[in-house]
């Protein structure tokens, strides 16, 4: 299987990942209205899509194609859809090689339209979940620290960092495409707690997805699946 080379994560005025960024980097939001209180985990973990931001693929291909074939782009009962093929850039493959076997399966004629949905692929980044910002800027003010865990490419994380600064308060996030190995593998959970010197019992990790949850649970950490900022406020700060 193909995996792109390892890149430096290091620089931090860009959303590089790899260490804390300088606090000019992260919108000043306002002093919280919540109260101080006392956190009860020393680390917590994000996933991106789904907990930080709201994904929404439909959006980077709608209106260049009817919604017709935007409907069979999208079909999830196609073995080798959109669905088939994030998962491959998740693990690694690159955009141009995606491209080629899409051709390869569906035919050049609508093989364009995966090279566009790899061009706005940022249309898809609708925003921030309801909340999180200010919850994550909650809890770095009470020294809880920030990680980041998601089964994307580095580009995509790249440019969610762009489009939202307030996920530069992450120290660092550990990417499946750079890994070569996705959630819910326990390989990748091991990954994160030893690059991040992470105490998996003083560890919350967070996601939208059940499987990944238990995945993380069975690594040892402590997990919980996402369902709203408010709850997640709940759980460490509350």
């Amino acid at each position: 299987m193909e995996h792109p080379a390892r890149i430096p994560l290091a620089a931090p005025a860009a959303p590089d990942l790899g260490r804390s960024l300088e606090p000019a980097a992260v919108p000043d939001l306002g002093r919280s209205a919540e109260p101080l209180a006392t956190p009860r985990y020393t680390d917590v973990i994000f996933d991106y899509c789904g907990v930080l931001v709201d994904w929404r693929a439909r959006r980077t291909i709608k209106g260049l194609y009817p919604p017709g074939v935007v409907d069979m782009f999208f079909d999830p009962a196609d073995p080798h859809g959109v669905a088939y093929y994030d998962d491959l850039a998740d693990l690694g493959w690159s955009e141009e090689r995606i491209i080629a076997d899409y051709e390869r399966e569906h035919g050049p004629a609508v093989a364009w339209i995966m090279r566009l949905y790899f061009e706005f692929q940022r249309l898809g980044f609708y925003d921030m979940i309801d909340g999180m910002p200010t919850l994550m800027r909650d809890l770095h003010a009470r020294g809880v620290r920030l990680w980041g865990l998601t089964n994307f490419t580095v580009r995509g994380v790249r440019e969610m960092h762009g489009k939202y600064p307030w996920l530069n308060l992450l120290g660092g996030t550990v990417i499946s495409a750079q890994e070569g190995v996705a959630k819910p593998d326990p390989r990748i959970y091991d990954i994160a707690i030893g690059r991040f010197h992470l105490d998996p019992a003083q560890t919350l990790f967070v996601d939208d997805n059940a499987c990944n949850v238990l995945a993380a649970r069975a690594a040892g950490l402590q997990a919980v699946r996402f369902e709203s900022a408010a709850q997640i406020r709940a759980l460490t700060l509350d």
